[in-house]
């Protein structure tokens, strides 16, 4: 079995100690009412996305997502939270280093023994989530559990899907698609793209993500027979009847939607495999992205 199968299905372990983390009240994470810009790279970049507006929504103040190298200087921020699993990506330490004295900042990482230790103001390191697969599955989701239950908004019932969702088979047909296209709404656009970015590096499918609405503004000029399109969290009234017209197939996700990425991440492993890839291994791809002459 692949590190990525392995790392993905410990999970639910993972997101009970990040649960049980936020509850014994660790520093460094965004106090209630203060402006908080998350940012990230890749992975991390979505994780920010989904845990921006799962804060702004849930009342805790406004909250912006970036990636590391598109952060805007001009801006004033309470608080930035940055998300690097390896603690060594060379834009979040730029961005980092710059805000040092100007912006409190915090790092969320998998290596208490990296470059973001030193760099960031505080620190939350997640190591029993940290993993050996260039493509990044429980540290994500851990990081996201953790701000998601610093908001108030995880519960037992997230574990149990997630569960459910690894020991559940994936539709047979499933992997043999040739096209895969994810959508979300509200918190979960992130989660879209995050999934749609797991099969890309994993199998090297076409895979693509959007805002549930959007997606009918154009790209669905795209789906039929062959593609599969999964929307994580609810979907707007009529739009499976409106896949289904294109001849596409609809996947309805009705567990929790971080849940539904974790199924996700086993169908890009499924595929990987399928194809006589390998998931750890990705094309052109290292497990950080450390920039020469940066």
């Amino acid at each position: 079995m692949s590190h990525v199968a392995n790392e993905l299905a410990s999970q639910p372990e993972c997101w009970n100690r990040a649960a049980e983390l936020a509850a014994s009240q660790v520093g460094g994470l965004p106090a209630a009412g203060e402006r908080v810009a998350f940012v990230g790279c890749g992975t991390s970049l979505f994780m920010s996305q989904a845990a921006a507006a799962l804060r702004e929504g849930a009342g805790q103040g406004e909250s912006d997502a970036f990636a590391a190298s598109e952060f805007p200087l001009g801006r004033t921020y309470d608080r930035v939270v940055a998300l690097t699993r390896s603690g060594t990506t060379t834009e979040v330490l730029e961005l980092v280093a710059r805000l040092r004295g100007r912006t409190r900042t915090t790092a969320i990482t998998a290596d208490p023994a990296t470059p973001v230790m030193t760099v960031a103001d505080e620190t939350v390191v997640l190591d029993f989530a940290d993993e050996r697969s260039v493509v990044q599955t429980r540290f994500a989701t851990t990081a996201l559990t953790l701000l998601r239950a610093h908001a108030g908004l995880h519960s037992d019932a997230v574990v149990d899907d997630a569960r459910d969702a690894l020991a559940e088979p994936l539709p047979e047909w499933l992997a043999g698609c040739s096209q895969f296209t994810f959508l979300g709404r509200g918190w979960t656009v992130g989660l879209a793209s995050e999934a749609a970015l797991k099969v890309r590096e994993s199998s090297s499918s076409w895979a693509e993500a959007y805002p549930a609405m959007e997606y009918r503004h154009g790209p669905i000029s795209v789906t039929t027979r062959g593609t599969a399109t999964w929307m994580i969290g609810d979907a707007p009234a009529g739009l499976a009847d409106e896949v289904h017209a294109t001849g596409g197939m609809w996947v309805a996700g009705g567990l929790d939607p971080l849940a539904e990425l974790v199924r996700a991440q086993r169908l890009a492993v499924a595929v990987a495999e399928a194809r006589g890839l390998d998931p750890d291994s990705p094309r052109h791809l290292t497990r950080s992205v450390i920039l020469s002459g940066a």
